[in-house]
């Protein structure tokens, strides 16, 4: 996982991450300035540090010097060893009104420079005479290119082709989208993808899959949009990737802050929906894809402040993502949480949480539970106070009544999470569910839903459950499969089990285990 530093004022924004030679570079925006691009790296992909910035803003008068956006690292195809950094940048000349997408190299992922503007001069200074004199002698390419190129090895920064999508401050909402580059090659044709808008239609309708070829090294010709929902506002943050023989695309969907995917049979579309084309559920924004040694990785950030995507982020713990036999993607637990487990914790030794509540009993054996709560609703938990955990175990409810689990649950107050679990229609909802400090009247209750999920299943009334609770973050799979992931930090400890209301369960091949709690490690510099 990776935050900035509480009381910073600081929160991680967009994301991008490339493995290479056993190392995950990450590369991140850090708002609400967005003036600079982080980097962090790490080589398990959970514990992060900090390495010198990327990318700066440029200086007065330059084209990025206002804010830098979302970014893609990938190599070169033009250089072994090289690497390139598409990032999005804003003027302050424009106000941040129109997005344009830069380019910087490198040749060890440490140390970025940014690649020459065909209409500034060596200062990085806009000069009306030499833009004339680009201008005239690039007029012939201009059909042809997404810019004419006055330095014929760069033609960065790259704008919207006022052919295809809306370009100017007079069309659509009067703001120029263009941004979050993402950089693959086929077949040896390169691809460059953008969040960017069609020209017409209803003004809220236009976000579509912006796409541009490149040509020839560092040199790109605009196309039509690769894929235009015509439901969406924007399209932010577009990857496109193949699993399986199959093409999927990415998409992070600002209307329900959830990120979605599209498939095909060929890169160039017809992109295509299922029936749930959701991929990360509510409050998961960014998404990224970088492959390992393993296959494919989702990372992305989460927002804990949901009236605020500026403040309190956190990077999750990666996903590897994976397809059924349908095609249909999902998602599963990273597994190098495997290598941070700790001693297992003793299933036998449970409580209910409150004595003289309805009659119920618990009765358990060595991983298995059975219990029961037919007049009303109990808590029974393990007697041991958790923060870090990793509970599994297959659940199988008799009965038409409620279950689901608690964790972090005050022994004394009942204060806590309570994860409902409808194990006969596939939903999943977290709670906090407590005490409100400082408030009075019906103020003092805390109800909240932070995240619900759903699943599809054959087996009715059961389901193998897996929770993972790591410092901040919080993460359910039902049969193999995420279903929520959030980050959330109401309660920090306490005692984790099940509860019934009016139903009773057999828990089968019970097992919890603590976890190594996270860290980061802080100021520490290498690369230079």
């Amino acid at each position: 996982m990776f935050t900035e530093t509480d009381g910073s004022r600081k929160a991680i924004g967009d994301v991008d991450v490339l493995y290479h030679e056993g190392v995950y570079h990450l590369f991140h925006l850090v708002l609400p300035n967005h003036d600079f691009i982080a980097h962090a790296v790490s080589t398990d992909g959970i514990h992060w540090r900090r390495v010198k910035n990327a990318l700066f803003i440029g200086p007065p008068g330059s084209w990025d010097d206002l804010m830098l956006w979302t970014m893609h690292v990938s190599p070169d195809p033009a250089g072994a060893g090289k690497w390139r950094m598409f990032y999005t940048g804003l003027s302050r000349k424009e106000r941040g009104n129109i997005q344009r997408l830069g380019l910087a190299t490198s040749d060890d992922l440490y140390t970025w420079e940014k690649a020459p503007v065909w209409w500034q001069d060596e200062r990085g200074i806009n000069d009306p005479d030499l833009i004339k004199e680009a201008r005239k002698a690039c007029e012939p390419q201009r059909a042809d290119s997404i810019h004419s190129l006055y330095d014929e090895s760069s033609c960065f920064p790259i704008e919207p082709s006022a052919e295809h999508y809306e370009s100017s401050l007079e069309e659509g909402r009067r703001w120029v989208s263009f941004r979050d580059p993402f950089f693959g090659t086929l077949d040896g044709q390169g691809w460059l993808i953008m969040a960017a808008r069609v020209k017409d239609g209803p003004v809220v309708r236009r976000g579509c899959v912006g796409l541009a070829k490149e040509v020839s090294p560092n040199q790109f010709k605009s196309y039509p949009a690769l894929h235009h929902p015509q439901l969406y506002d924007d399209v932010e943050v577009p990857g496109v990737f193949e699993l399986g023989g199959r093409f999927y695309m990415i998409g992070s969907i600002r209307e329900d802050a959830k990120i979605r995917y599209w498939h095909a049979d060929q890169i160039s579309g017809p992109w295509r929906s299922y029936h749930d084309n959701v991929l990360m559920p509510q409050g998961n924004y960014a998404g990224r894809l970088c492959r390992d040694d393993k296959g494919w990785l989702l990372w992305g950030f989460f927002a804990m402040n949901r009236q605020d995507r500026t403040a309190d982020n956190i990077m999750p713990p990666p996903k590897r993502l994976s397809r059924d036999d349908d095609g249909l993607l999902y998602l599963k637990t990273f597994e190098e949480f495997q290598n941070w487990t700790e001693e297992a914790i003793d299933t036998r030794c449970v409580d209910a949480l409150k004595d003289g509540g309805p009659e119920g009993h618990c009765r358990a054996l060595d991983e298995r539970w059975e219990v029961s709560s037919p007049d009303g609703f109990q808590v029974f938990v393990f007697q041991q106070e958790l923060k870090s955990f990793w509970l599994t175990g297959t659940i199988r409810m008799q009965g038409k009544g409620k279950c689901g689990l608690v964790l972090r649950v005050d022994p004394d107050s009942h204060d806590g999470y309570y994860l409902s679990l409808d194990l006969l229609k596939g939903v999943a909802q977290l709670r906090t569910w407590g005490t409100a400090p400082n408030q009075t009247g019906e103020h003092v209750m805390q109800f909240d839903t932070l995240q619900s999920g759903f699943w599809y299943t054959a087996g009715r009334s059961e389901a193998t459950v897996s929770l993972l609770a790591y410092g901040s973050y919080l993460e359910l799979s039902i049969n193999g499969r995420i279903v929520l992931s959030l980050a959330d930090q109401t309660y920090r400890a306490g005692l984790a089990g099940v509860y019934l209301d009016t139903a009773s369960l057999n828990v089968d091949d019970l097992k919890i285990h603590r976890l190594r709690d996270p860290e980061q490690v802080d100021d520490q510099l290498v690369g230079g």
